[in-house]
């Protein structure tokens, strides 16, 4: 049995290069989703990913023992606030998150509930689809506290300069584990959906 690696299988949607925002088109995808909001490095973030991973595993399992081995990509994140300044400003209790994990299409809302049930998760983590389209992405290295000036440059030069705007909640992708890596060793895609003024 081969197991699917989606950063593989879809290697475009997890590179970029440290400096140079590229543009993409990404169709609509499958995954494990769950909201919520304030800093995260806060318990809630904490919790949520926890939920997710219990879930994430549990499907992997489940798929694995019907012939659809997966690996688990990693951690991605939508972020968002009533004011798009709150991230560059660094004003973590307004900022609003979704935190996801990439699934195989062969997952069902079947899947996911008996996941949930087998784990005993009680947390609102959902099977959805997330459709972005049009995006610019790039790859930051360091602390996830040094982004904001690129996405400062994104926001005030980048976007108006080619005349984009916001088309749907800043993505980020975690390619580096933050428990095992120092911070200025830190991977992260960072991607931002748009569209013409």
């Amino acid at each position: 049995m081969t197991k699917l690696d989606l950063k593989k299988a879809d290697r475009a949607y997890y590179t970029g290069k440290q400096g140079r925002w590229d543009r993409l088109t990404l169709p609509a995808l499958p995954f494990l989703a769950i909201d919520g909001k304030g800093d995260p490095s806060g318990p809630a973030w904490a919790d949520a990913v926890s939920a997710l991973y219990g879930v994430a595993y549990a499907v992997k399992f489940s798929e694995k023992g019907a012939g659809r081995d997966f690996g688990v990509p990693p951690l991605e994140g939508l972020w968002w606030a009533d004011d798009p300044a709150a991230f560059t400003a660094g004003a973590r209790d307004d900022w609003r998150w979704r935190a996801l994990i990439r699934m195989p299409e062969s997952v069902t809302e079947g899947t996911v509930t008996a996941a949930k049930e087998k784990k005993g998760v009680v947390a609102p983590v959902s099977l959805i689809r997330l459709t972005e389209g049009d995006c610019l992405q790039t790859l930051h290295l360091g602390s996830y506290a040094d982004e904001a000036p690129v996405l400062a440059d994104l926001h005030n030069r980048v976007m108006p300069d080619a005349g984009l705007t916001f088309a749907g909640p800043h993505h980020e992708i975690y390619l580096s584990d933050p428990r095992r890596t120092a911070p200025e060793n830190l991977k992260t895609i960072l991607r931002q959906p748009i569209r013409p003024l």
